[in-house]
């Protein structure tokens, strides 16, 4: 995408978000449907968009590592390791959530799931509009979309804004590790393998 198209592109998304719609966003694993991760109402829509309940709430993607600390407490120092290894890229931690936020990201049981793509475009409107509450887009049951395109055909009219940033070709999702109690354990294998996350950090675990 252009300088000037991009610009443009995220204006759009960012008013559309302002105005409580989800937008489509490429990032570096697959392209991902978002909403303002403060609007409860925006998260309802979006969940509703992917055909998805409340069990399952989207993680949350940031321009900078350290808003971690404006959104989780208690890090364990090896979740801070691993994002210094893994940030930006695709590594998503699972933390306990700062209890004074005023949010609604579904039954989230006190934590949440946090990431920072290494895709410009993303890193642009996330530091533009602040953290995004983003699920890959894909109706659910369906394959993640690697294409602004693909993302349209299953999600249509539900979404206000689709910035097309040409294929993604990682087909493969986030890892996601669960920092929240012990040992850090893997939870969903993903783009990083188990070995490269215990290079950094040794005790990482893999799920049972």
């Amino acid at each position: 995408m252009e300088p000037e198209q991009r610009e443009t592109a995220i204006e759009a998304a960012r008013s559309a978000l302002r105005r409580g719609e989800p937008v489509v966003l490429p990032t570096d694993t697959v392209y991902g449907i978002g909403v303002d991760a403060f609007s409860p109402q925006a998260v309802a829509v979006l969940l509703a968009a992917k055909g998805r309940s409340r069990t399952m709430p989207p993680p949350v993607l940031i321009a900078r590592a350290e808003v971690m600390d404006a959104l989780a407490t208690d890090i364990p120092e090896s979740a801070r390791e691993l994002a210094s290894a893994f940030w930006p890229g695709a590594l998503t931690l699972i933390l306990h959530a700062q209890p004074s936020l005023a949010w609604d990201l579904g039954e989230t049981r006190g934590t949440v799931a946090l990431r920072m793509p290494a895709d410009e475009v993303a890193l642009d409107l996330l530091g533009e509009v602040g953290p995004m509450a983003v699920s890959s887009a894909n109706r659910t049951g369906s394959p993640a979309a690697t294409t602004a395109a693909a993302a349209q055909q299953m999600l249509s009219e539900s979404v206000a804004v689709y910035l097309n940033d040409g294929e993604r070709s990682q087909q493969q999702a986030s890892t996601i590790v669960d920092c929240t109690s012990g040992s850090p354990t893997v939870v969903r294998q993903g783009a990083i393998p188990l070995h490269e996350l215990q290079a950094v950090v040794a005790e990482v675990a893999a799920s049972e």
